[in-house]
């Protein structure tokens, strides 16, 4: 499977995500994808263990083509969220993909989410990568 993380500003999520996959997929058959709002995100996302990475908005609108799991913080579908470094085309991307997505309710960017419980990070990264892990396996969402 083609799973396509996208994260901004330090990259820290995307990472953690990362790291986490990496160490619960069998690497061989699925393909971790680093796309970075910008470089230090790309950066810290392949220094995690993607197999590769872009950075920027065509990378996000190319890669969001043929992603079979896309997987981020919630504000990789919302235009101007991560103090600006989502367009409105890589929002836009993100919410016409066939892939099935994946968002961490980060409650950040003036973006709340109703009726989710308020978990650390490390309670977000595992529930997204138990989440990414039963899809792998061909569970339904």
């Amino acid at each position: 499977m083609k799973i396509l993380i996208i994260d901004g500003q330090s990259g820290r999520l995307g990472a953690q995500l990362i790291e986490a996959l990496a160490a619960r997929l069998p690497m061989d058959q699925h393909q971790l994808i680093a796309i970075g709002a910008n470089s230090l995100a790309t950066s810290a996302m392949l220094k995690a263990g993607a197999q590769q990475g872009a950075t920027g908005e065509n990378p996000v609108l190319v890669a969001c083509r043929d992603a079979d799991i896309i997987a981020g913080p919630i504000g990789i579908v919302i235009a101007d969220a991560l103090l600006g470094e989502i367009t409105p085309s890589m929002a836009a991307a993100v919410g016409q993909s066939a892939a099935i997505r994946v968002l961490l309710p980060v409650n950040r960017c003036a973006t709340q989410v109703a009726g989710v419980p308020v978990l650390t990070r490390v309670q977000l990264i595992e529930a997204a990568v138990d989440k990414i892990e039963s899809l792998c396996r061909g569970e339904t969402p």
